[in-house]
């Protein structure tokens, strides 16, 4: 019997798996499709790269996110653990070199984004190398039910056709009863084989707060909760101002959204993991696959779309299993502006027809034509000349993506693209002016294949280093051929792209399927009520609303929302609990702390888990404790008696 406990103690120094992480292991390993939802920052990756490590083969992760490919390759390296990844921006020879290793090296991981299962180089590797697993991450992405679908996860059961001795492992934190299902189906599991580790957080205390101030409202949170937290907003420039607000009163803050480049969203996601930033004030852009476990607080000044997505961003909070705090606030405006979304997430589909008419217009794309074309896209440059509202234009593309006619990219940084304009054979036959060209020219033959086709991306550092020119020697001869109409070429740049997927139509003739459309929209439409009725909700357990959304069956309260506290309060006071009574358990309470902290200093989870009790009536109490200088606590969060 294989002794997973040893693999885990030796790559992860471990001595215990966490709750499920060890069923779902032997599942694996005995070949069957296994399906697991287990909460944000529950231990997922472990359950794949466990049974990995333990048997010959390699283990492919399709995952959307080229950051969260990055975080684990790394993760996996510092570990001693070969492990690669594919995604765009890599050269077509650097992809070649990593295929090649996961067919007849020893790479256990490859990462790949669900775009490029569609790639026969990728497929026709596949298909040679020794597949032991594949792991599908943030599964919920495959259904149209699901809140974040994405059309690429429907290719990835393709590749059972062609490994079909590899099972399934798919992975999510969230997914309702309708979309596990779906998840079944569109993998093609051999049988239904669900592993489920529950919903409930046991130190996440959910809190709504009604309010028409919320930057106040949220500086108070943030100073009486203290710790490193996340605010999330909904629009790039909300989360700047929010920023600027609390920067204002003296929060160390940033911001961070899908608008920046590369290389600052991941200084400031650094600046905050260290913490030497105390708020990150972040779209959904931020936070999959951040692990930060010492996360006090998550606070969300607007509704989110569903609470598939609310579950999953306030999970962040409290991974270290001490306690913490997940808050909405909320306004009387929000259900009115949230209903907006879900008019706008769906325009009518005769402006669906004009925007993609303009689309392929302003790219000059016949009827007939255009299929597999890419094309840099700037949509507010787009919606200004056609006057076109840019949330109009967006969601319309991404409904014409759910019907395979074109996909819009998130913005990204592009790398430069070379390709030549005169043949292999027209090439030998020009006379080029300069010697340094020429053997400029053969570093490019010799280091990229597919040039004389079509573009290719190429890497300047990589040329710099063959050619022996610096960097700006080797922009300079790109520019020089290309004023000599040797090749055609575009700088690297930052921005969106559009492929269109298939050939242009007649927008008379654009067919919108039900399912991509009105289905979607009535679904959408229900996930927003859910998540209204969640925020508005002043009677249940917020704990068990989210349980059984989920389709966990649970009936005990969890005693720490803002709900189960304000109705102890209230059984109090019909029990005839006076101010008193109260300041005489508060005291009772004080000496209980003080008590525990008479042996020696103790982290604020040792404490509650010491006494037991009401969990924000201890925080309440060690906070007044703190404030009149009985309890000091030190930089590392450990709380002791003051000398």
């Amino acid at each position: 019997m294989v002794d997973f406990h040893a693999i885990l103690q030796q790559y992860w120094h471990h001595a215990t798996f966490r709750p499920t992480q060890l069923e779902v292991i032997r599942s694996v390993w005995a070949g069957r499709d296994t399906l697991v939802l287990m909460p944000t920052g529950g231990g997922k990756s472990v359950t794949y790269q466990v049974p990995t490590l333990a048997r010959e083969g390699v283990c492919v992760v399709i995952t959307p996110l080229i950051s969260l490919m990055k975080d684990q390759v790394d993760s996996l390296r510092r570990r001693g653990i070969k492990a690669a990844a594919i995604y765009t921006g890599m050269t077509p020879r650097q992809i070649d070199i990593t295929l090649d290793n996961c067919v007849y090296g020893d790479v256990k991981f490859l990462y790949i984004s669900p775009e490029r299962i569609d790639s026969e180089l990728f497929r026709a590797r596949f298909a040679r190398m020794a597949v032991s697993l594949i792991a599908v991450d943030e599964a919920h992405c495959i259904s149209q039910w699901g809140y974040d679908f994405r059309p690429a996860y429907l290719k990835i059961a393709r590749l059972r056709e062609l490994q079909p001795d590899a099972p399934v492992l798919a992975l999510t934190a969230s997914a309702t009863p309708a979309v596990v299902e779906d998840i079944f189906d569109k993998l093609k599991f051999q049988e239904k084989n669900l592993f489920q580790a529950g919903f409930g957080r046991v130190n996440l205390s959910y809190v709504v707060r009604q309010t028409e101030n919320k930057p106040e409202q949220l500086l108070r949170i943030i100073r009486q909760v203290g710790g490193s937290g996340i605010v999330y907003a909904r629009t790039r420039e909300r989360t700047e101002k929010v920023a600027e607000f609390l920067q204002q009163h003296d929060i160390t803050a940033d911001f961070y959204h899908g608008g920046l480049p590369n290389l600052m969203r991941a200084a400031k996601q650094d600046n905050w993991l260290q913490g030497r930033q105390q708020v990150m004030v972040a779209t959904n852009a931020f936070g999959m696959g951040i692990d930060k476990p010492d996360v006090r607080f998550v606070v969300h000044v607007d509704l989110c779309d569903s609470l598939e997505a609310y579950y999953q961003e306030a999970g962040r909070a409290g991974r270290d299993g001490a306690p913490a705090y997940a808050v909405i606030l909320l306004s009387e405006e929000d259900k009115r502006t949230a209903a907006k979304r879900v008019s706008m997430e769906f325009p009518p589909v005769e402006t669906i027809r004009r925007i993609y008419g303009a689309v392929c217009n302003e790219f000059q794309v016949p009827v007939g034509g255009g299929r597999e074309l890419a094309v840099d896209f700037n949509i507010y440059a787009f919606c200004h000349q056609h006057r076109f509202f840019v949330p109009t234009v967006a969601n319309a593309l991404k409904i014409l993506q759910l019907n395979d006619y074109m996909l819009l990219t998130d913005e990204s940084d592009h790398p430069p693209r070379v390709v030549f304009t005169v043949s292999r054979d027209d090439l030998y036959k020009i006379q080029v002016d300069r010697q340094e060209l020429d053997y400029f020219i053969r570093v490019l033959l010799r280091t990229y294949t597919g040039i004389f086709s079509d573009f290719v991306p190429i890497n300047e550092h990589e040329i710099a280093h063959l050619s022996g020119y610096d960097l700006d020697r080797v922009r300079e001869l790109l520019k020089r051929l290309w004023q000599l109409r040797i090749i055609r070429y575009i700088p690297g740049n930052r921005s969106a792209m559009i492929l269109f997927l298939n050939e242009r139509l007649d927008e008379n003739n654009l067919r919108i399927s039900p399912q991509s459309y009105r289905i979607r929209k009535e679904v959408a439409q229900q996930r927003l009520d859910a998540m209204i009725g969640y925020a508005e909700n002043r009677s249940e357990c917020r704990s068990l609303v989210l349980q059984r959304y989920f389709g966990e069956q649970a009936d005990d309260p969890c005693g720490r929302c803002d709900i189960c506290r304000d109705k102890r309060k209230a059984a109090r006071d019909e029990a005839g609990e006076g101010e008193g009574r109260e300041q005489a358990r508060g005291t009772s309470l004080r000496d209980r702390i003080l008590e525990t902290l008479s042996t020696g200093g103790q982290s604020l989870h040792e404490v509650v888990a010491t006494l037991r009790g009401d969990l924000p009536a201890i925080l309440d109490e060690i906070r007044a404790l703190t404030a009149t200088g009985l309890i000091v606590q030190k930089p590392d969060g450990t709380i002791e008696l003051r000398p």
